[in-house]
């Protein structure tokens, strides 16, 4: 196993690809975008589950369970950076909260029983 630090820098790429793949849909459906905004959505949609398969995690359950705390997080960064809402308070709390909880998922395992 690579270690906790690897699966994170995974799991980030994986929620940047997941996002931008979910924001394409919502820039066609929700912002009357172009309907050709689908096709980097499917591309970085394959992107993330094939970014998600290389976490180094024993169980897709176990993987899937870190990544949502990093998603969260990511999520919150999206929301500022590319759609220019100031996260709240609670927003960070929030995803600081996922944040430890994906943390203790991921560190677990190298810590032992």
């Amino acid at each position: 196993m690579a270690g906790p630090g690897w699966s994170l820098a995974t799991y980030v790429l994986a929620a940047a690809a997941e996002i931008a793949g979910c924001f394409a849909f919502w820039a066609w459906l929700r912002l009357g975008q172009s309907a050709l905004w689908i096709v980097p959505g499917i591309l970085c949609l394959i992107a993330f589950a094939t970014l998600l398969t290389r976490a180094e995690a024993g169980f897709a359950g176990r993987a899937y369970a870190a990544y949502g705390g990093v998603y969260i997080a990511a999520s919150v960064v999206w929301l500022w950076l590319a759609e220019g809402q100031v996260p709240s308070r609670w927003d960070m709390l929030g995803a600081a909260v996922c944040l430890f909880g994906a943390g203790l998922v991921l560190i677990g395992p190298w810590l032992g029983r």
